[in-house]
């Protein structure tokens, strides 16, 4: 597996110019094939590529399992990663070039058709500001290099699995093909992420069957619309003192105090 970053030197402006060696995040282009055939190059940080294909396939609906998958190889450069299934597929012709960074793309249409969750969850305020705390440990790439985004997936009490990648949309994608592979079932967990939560980023989500999505940065309107329709919880702008929940929010219970503070309220009103 690649490290996910690189070797380089720049100068650090302040009372003078001062040179420094550290690492840049990786950047590169990553082709999937599927049955010998093309299916789309994703421009991505060439880490955990066999997650990020599998994921992807998952995410887009060709697959159901890992068992799926007959055979999967990765090319020595990283660059290339071929998918064998124990089925024939017809491959998509159009693609949606989403808006995530990085070159995003996907073959769904973002109506789609998943059904809605209906799973009933619910976590306390103060336990997912706990969990995003947890999500970029020392180790990470974002430690080391900054420049990525990072998605995990927790149970309320442990993340389960983490995904750094340039793209936050391909994050998705390389958490699906994680769990696929570690026999992880998505379904009932929360997904937590950095980025900006849009709608190809929603439906990768649903696919998974993440009844709660949350993320540091803001949704966009048709994310909101999309959770909504797929009755998902949608938080953004997770702060230590607040968050903003902007569908389905039986899900969220506010911490002890915020609970305390506005019975205080009402008790004085």
């Amino acid at each position: 597996m690649g490290s996910g970053t690189v070797r380089a030197t720049w100068f650090e402006l302040g009372e003078s110019l001062q040179p420094v060696h550290g690492e840049i995040i990786e950047e590169a282009l990553v082709t999937i094939y599927v049955n010998g055939k093309e299916l789309a190059t994703i421009m991505c940080t060439p880490r955990d590529q066999e997650d990020l294909a599998i994921g992807f396939l998952a995410n887009e609906g060709m697959i159901n399992a890992i068992s799926d998958v007959d055979h999967i190889h990765l090319t020595g450069d990283g660059c290339c990663v071929d998918i064998w299934l124990g089925h024939s597929v017809k491959l998509p012709e159009q693609r949606i070039l989403t808006s995530g960074c990085g070159g995003g793309v996907t073959f769904q249409d973002p109506s789609g058709d998943i059904e809605p969750i209906q799973d009933g969850c619910v976590i306390a305020q103060d336990a997912l500001f706990h969990q995003f705390n947890m999500l970029q440990s020392s180790g990470s790439l974002y430690a080391r290099a900054r420049g990525v985004h990072s998605a995990g997936l927790t149970d309320g009490a442990r993340v389960l699995a983490v995904a750094e990648d340039v793209g936050r949309h391909n994050t998705i994608d390389k958490l699906h093909g994680a769990c696929l592979r570690r026999g992880i079932d998505p379904s009932g967990l929360i997904l937590i992420a950095t980025g900006r939560l849009s709608s190809e980023m929603l439906q990768k989500t649903a696919r998974m069957g993440c009844p709660i999505v949350a993320s540091r940065n803001s949704p966009t309107s048709l994310s909101v619309k999309i959770a909504e329709a797929l009755k998902i919880t949608l938080i953004g702008y997770v702060r230590r003192k607040g968050m903003r929940v902007y569908t389905h929010p039986q899900r969220v219970q506010p911490s002890p105090e915020k609970s305390a503070e506005c019975l205080s309220r009402l008790v004085e009103g």
